[in-house]
């Protein structure tokens, strides 16, 4: 299983940014998904996360700003960032529990599995 993150990029504080996380390989289900930010000279930190039912938890810092979202069909989550500040400079990890076969959904064995990360950066 692999975790390909893309839509990084730089953009102006108050513009917006849409990452999108798209898995691919021997995939049953992807349980709960999130997003993780790393900044230079920080610890990595959970930004969003979503679970396989759709509830969503934030970052006290992006809340009202990101919105964490997923297709199940296409294995693919996404972070919608609004009203980006420079403080939101960071590489993004996209992150997930995934079942590998139905096999492992009825063994409830999940893997959890990380994204390459893709940069973004805010200028002021």
């Amino acid at each position: 299983v692999q975790l390909q993150a893309s839509g990084g990029g730089l953009v102006q504080a108050g513009g917006s940014l849409r990452l999108s996380c798209a898995a691919s390989g021997y995939i049953f289900s992807i349980n709960a998904s999130a997003w993780y930010r790393q900044a230079p000279g920080k610890q990595r930190e959970l930004v969003a996360a979503v679970t396989s039912s759709g509830s969503t938890n934030y970052a006290a810092s992006v809340k009202g700003r990101f919105t964490i979202s997923r297709d199940n069909a296409k294995h693919t989550v996404y972070l919608q960032m609004n009203s980006l500040k420079p403080e939101d400079t960071a590489v993004y990890y996209c992150n997930a529990d995934i079942y590998g076969s139905l096999r492992d959904y009825v063994r409830k064995l999940l893997r959890n599995y990380w994204g390459q990360g893709t940069q973004v950066t805010v200028s002021s």
